[in-house]
C-alpha cells in the first residue's frame, strides 16, 4: 500500500460537515468513494484520514487528509485523477506520495483559522454563504486589541460549546491577527494555534464582536479564560464566515521559522 497526502479546499455549503455520516452528503463520504472507484472496487474498503473534522456549512482553503491506496501511482496522475471526479465544491490542490508513518491528524503541529464578517446594511446575497453577516456598528479599534488577548497558552473553557469532546479544555494560541477591509465593508481574524475544539473559534469571533459593539469591555477575554464558564461568552457566531486556512506539519509549522508567531497574508 502506498500512502497519499492530499491537500485539498472545499465550499462546505453543501456538505454536512466534513466527517462522513450515515445518509448526509459529506467531504469525508465524497472523498473516501473517489479514492475507492479509482482503486477499482478493492475488496477492503480504502479509508480517509483526515486532519480534523470542520462543521456544516465551514469551509477549507487547505484541509489536509491521507490515505493508503493499493497500487501507486504518480502524485500528479493522482491530482488530475481525483480531480476529475471531484464535484464542483472540492478541489485537490495537492497530492504528495507520503511516508508510510505519516497521520494526518496525528502529526499535526498547528492550524491557522480565519473568520470573515461582512458588514453591510443589508445581506449581500454573494457573501451570504460565505461571510458572516452583521449589519450593527462596530469598533474595529477595540476588537483589534481585545483579540491579542487569545494569544499564549490557556484554559479556553469559556470558550467551546458543549458537544465539544472530553478532555483538556488548554490550548496555545501562537498568533492573531485582525484586518478591516473599510472598501469591501468586511473585517477578517485569523487565529493560529497547536490546535482548536468545537466551536471555539466561532464563540471567540462572537466576543470580539460583542466588544466592538461595545457590549463587554476591550479586556473582557482575560475575565472570561480565568472563570472558564461557557454560560459567560454566550453567543456562537454562523458557520458560514468560517475557512480552515492552513494545516502544519513538522518542518513547516510557523512558530519553528525566523519570524516566530508571525501570521503572513
Amino acid at each position: 500500500m502506498r500512502r497519499y497526502k492530499i491537500t485539498f479546499a472545499y465550499d462546505g455549503t453543501n456538505f454536512a460537515g466534513f466527517q462522513k455520516q450515515p445518509h448526509q452528503r459529506t467531504v469525508e463520504g465524497v472523498l473516501t468513494k473517489i479514492v475507492n472507484q479509482m482503486a477499482k472496487n478493492p475488496e477492503v474498503e480504502l479509508a480517509i484520514f483526515g486532519s480534523g473534522r470542520t462543521d456544516a456549512g465551514v469551509h477549507a482553503l487547505a484541509q489536509v487528509a491521507h490515505f493508503d491506496f493499493p497500487f501507486e501511482i504518480p502524485a500528479e496522475n493522482m491530482l488530475r485523477g481525483m480531480n476529475s471526479m471531484c464535484p464542483l465544491d472540492i478541489q485537490i490542490k495537492k497530492v504528495e506520495i507520503a511516508a508510510s508513518d505519516f497521520h494526518a491528524r496525528y502529526d499535526v503541529t498547528g492550524k491557522k483559522y480565519q473568520y470573515k464578517i461582512a458588514q453591510g446594511r443589508f445581506t449581500d446575497p454573494f457573501k451570504r454563504f460565505y461571510t458572516a453577516h452583521w449589519r450593527f456598528p462596530m469598533d474595529f479599534s477595540l476588537m483589534n486589541q481585545a483579540i491579542q488577548d487569545f494569544v499564549g497558552k490557556h484554559d479556553f473553557s469559556s470558550f467551546v460549546a458543549s458537544g465539544a469532546k472530553p478532555g483538556s479544555r488548554v490550548r496555545t494560541v501562537f498568533a492573531v491577527a485582525a484586518k478591516q477591509d473599510v472598501a469591501n465593508d468586511e473585517i477578517t481574524f485569523e487565529f493560529y494555534g497547536d490546535g482548536f475544539m468545537y466551536n471555539q473559534i466561532r464563540i471567540m469571533v462572537a466576543v470580539l464582536v460583542e466588544i466592538g459593539m461595545k457590549k463587554r469591555p476591550v479586556d473582557d477575554i482575560k475575565r472570561l479564560l480565568d472563570v472558564k464558564d461557557r454560560q459567560e461568552a454566550r453567543l456562537t457566531m454562523p458557520a458560514s464566515g468560517l475557512y480552515l486556512k492552513q494545516v502544519y506539519y513538522p518542518g513547516d509549522d510557523l512558530k519553528h521559522s525566523q519570524k516566530k508567531h508571525q501570521i503572513k497574508d
